[in-house]
């Protein structure tokens, strides 16, 4: 007879016997132990052996349930497959999911993807995961993590305020869970279900704040006469004779400079371009680096961080002087580029030459075969005007226009 509710919560096992098996029907039974755990079982043959398979634990698994999954392991056998042996690759499964974290696997992808990547590109992008995307996924299961997980993710990050962070962290997770399905790690990328701009707000094009042309004196004098560090008054006195943009100056390394030839030769990982870039150094910029030759705890790099000498000054550290200075909100790193085109346009030199020494990312017919070395010895003459219009500039003497260039 099957088994009642009633029967199965009166069940004991008799004294003395170590189990007491209550059969029910289509081989299943619920055996109790002398300890008074009731535990689902069914029996079955498959492959001419009789064996057991695990259904639950009473009255957890209430006897309804038990029948359920009794008629789905019989169905498995009718099939011609094992239900146990299902149940265990399952089991199996699950626990390989669950190690498979978002975390592990995407620092599995870094170590994979990282190989041609720049040192300091690949650093960056490990840790912007560190700080913004392990502690919302890293923990889950990789198969488990889902669309909507990875939307409020990146609009965490977009809420305050980091925009391009957001998009790019939400393109990273992407890249991270091809990695996982190309490795059989999960079945699908929920990733593939949600475009960045579909769900974070456009990135406006950015205008970073820059003074007038009459303003920069004042400026330059406030920077010879900056209390801070001695790296970040330097920085930013060769930030204004060069204006090179800012990660291209705090990665700076000396095995990328000739003095005697006057030269900076920024290689094409730093650039934004990945192209080879030359910056001629007029004889006040190879000052400031004899001055940051000087400078005591000298490392491979121009401007090494406070606390770690292996890696690069912040890149908010200059634009922190610049508050401190009195610019806040007026003038930033990337603002000495802005004002160097705009005095070189005005003095008349030629866009394309001014162009290529900014090294934009325009590329018009003039451009488009740019090399290094192109148009080098008038952006020598044009550096250097430019240093000693500065020098002018910050003195205060009566400011003698650069020289007029034909286009």
């Amino acid at each position: 007879m099957p088994l009642t509710k009633i029967e199965c919560d009166r069940a004991a096992c008799p004294p003395g016997r170590p189990v007491a098996r209550l059969s029910d029907e289509k081989g299943m039974y619920l055996e109790v132990t002398a300890a008074g755990g009731k535990y689902w079982r069914m029996k079955y043959r498959h492959g001419g052996k009789e064996k057991r398979l695990a259904l639950g634990v009473y009255p957890a698994v209430s006897l309804a349930q038990a029948r359920k999954a009794r008629d789905l392991a019989r169905e498995t056998l009718a099939a011609g497959n094992d239900p146990a042996q299902i149940k265990r690759d399952a089991k199996l499964i699950r626990a390989m999911s669950d190690a498979n974290t978002f975390e592990k696997v995407a620092r599995q992808w870094w170590e994979h993807w990282k190989g041609p990547k720049s040192p300091r590109h690949a650093d960056y992008v490990i840790r912007r995961l560190e700080a913004d995307v392990f502690p919302a996924l890293g923990a889950r299961p990789a198969a488990s993590v889902t669309a909507p997980q990875l939307l409020a993710m990146a609009k965490a990050i977009e809420a305050r305020g980091a925009v391009d962070i957001a998009k790019r962290s939400l393109q990273t997770c992407g890249q991270i869970l091809r990695f996982a399905v190309a490795h059989g790690l999960i079945e699908r990328n929920p990733a593939a279900d949600v475009r960045p701009s579909d769900a974070l707000k456009p990135r406006t094009k950015e205008n970073y704040a820059r003074l007038d042309a009459k303003e920069m004196p004042e400026l330059l004098r406030k920077i010879e006469a900056y209390q801070g560090s001695a790296y970040t008054r330097l920085a930013m006195k060769l930030m204004a004779l060069t204006f090179v943009r800012t990660g291209e100056l705090i990665g700076a390394r000396w095995a990328e400079f000739d003095l005697g030839a006057a030269e900076w030769r920024i290689p094409a990982a730093r650039m934004k371009m990945k192209t080879p870039h030359i910056v001629p150094l007029a004889p006040q910029a190879v000052e400031v680096l004899q001055a940051l030759e000087t400078v005591p705890g000298g490392r491979a790099l121009l401007f090494p961080g406070e606390r770690d000498h292996e890696k690069p000054m912040s890149n908010n550290t200059i634009l922190a002087a610049l508050k401190r200075m009195g610019y806040a909100g007026r003038m930033t790193g990337h603002g000495f580029r802005g004002v160097a085109s705009t005095i070189l346009h005005e003095q008349g030199y030629p866009h394309h030459v001014i162009e290529l020494q900014l090294a934009h990312q325009e590329r018009n017919a003039t451009v488009a075969a740019y090399n290094h070395a192109t148009y080098l010895k008038e952006r020598r003459a044009m550096m250097t005007a430019w240093a000693i219009h500065l020098d002018k500039l910050r003195k205060g003497a009566d400011v003698i226009e650069l020289p007029q260039r034909a286009a």
